[in-house]
C-alpha cells in the first residue's frame, strides 16, 4: 500500500475519532438532557440509555485505533505476522460487544416501558446497529483467516526460499 493511501487513511481516522469524541462529550449529552426536559415521563431513562450510547461509541473508537496500528504493521511491512491478529482479534471483539450491547438495549428499553413499548424507530435502530455490528465482526473474521493463511503462505514462502538457498 503506498504512502499516500496510508497518510490519507491516518488523517480520516483521526477525523473520525475526534467526531466519536465530540458526539461523546458534547452532542450526545446534550440531546439527553434536552429529551429528558422535553419528555419528563421518560427522564429517568436518560442516564442508562446516554452511559450505554457513550461505552457503544468508545468501541467504535477501539476500533479506530486498532486500523490505525493495523496501518503501523503495513508501514513496517509486517502486517503479515502474527502482530497483526492481536489487533484484528480487537476488533472482532469490539464489534460484537457493541452489537450485544445494541440489543441489551433494546430489551432492557422494552422492559422499562412495557405499558407504552418501545418506540418503532428506537427499535429498528437498536436492531440495525446490532445486525450492522455483527456482521463487521463477521466479515472481519473471514478477514482473519485470510490473514491466517497469507501468514502461513509466506512461512512457507521463506522456508522454501531458505531450502532454495541451500541448494544454490
Amino acid at each position: 500500500m503506498n504512502s499516500l493511501a496510508t497518510g490519507l487513511l491516518r488523517v480520516m481516522l483521526v477525523f473520525m475519532f475526534l467526531g466519536v469524541l465530540l458526539t461523546q462529550v458534547w452532542v450526545l449529552p446534550d440531546i439527553s438532557r434536552s429529551l429528558a426536559d422535553q419528555y419528563p415521563e421518560v427522564a429517568q431513562l436518560r442516564t442508562p440509555i446516554l452511559v450505554t450510547s457513550i461505552i457503544g461509541l468508545a468501541a467504535a473508537q477501539l476500533v479506530l485505533v486498532c486500523v490505525w496500528r493495523l496501518l503501523t504493521l503495513v508501514r513496517r511491512d509486517a502486517v503479515f505476522s502474527p502482530a497483526a491478529f492481536r489487533w484484528v482479534d480487537v476488533i472482532i471483539a469490539a464489534a460484537a460487544g457493541a452489537g450485544v450491547l445494541a440489543l441489551g438495549l433494546l430489551l432492557w428499553l422494552s422492559g422499562q416501558t412495557a405499558e407504552t413499548g418501545v418506540q418503532p424507530g428506537i427499535a429498528l435502530m437498536l436492531i440495525g446497529s446490532s445486525v450492522l455490528a455483527g456482521g463487521i465482526a463477521l466479515l472481519v473474521g473471514v478477514l482473519r483467516s485470510l490473514l491466517a493463511k497469507a501468514v502461513g503462505l509466506k512461512g512457507e514462502a521463506t522456508n522454501l526460499r531458505a531450502e532454495l538457498d541451500e541448494v544454490i
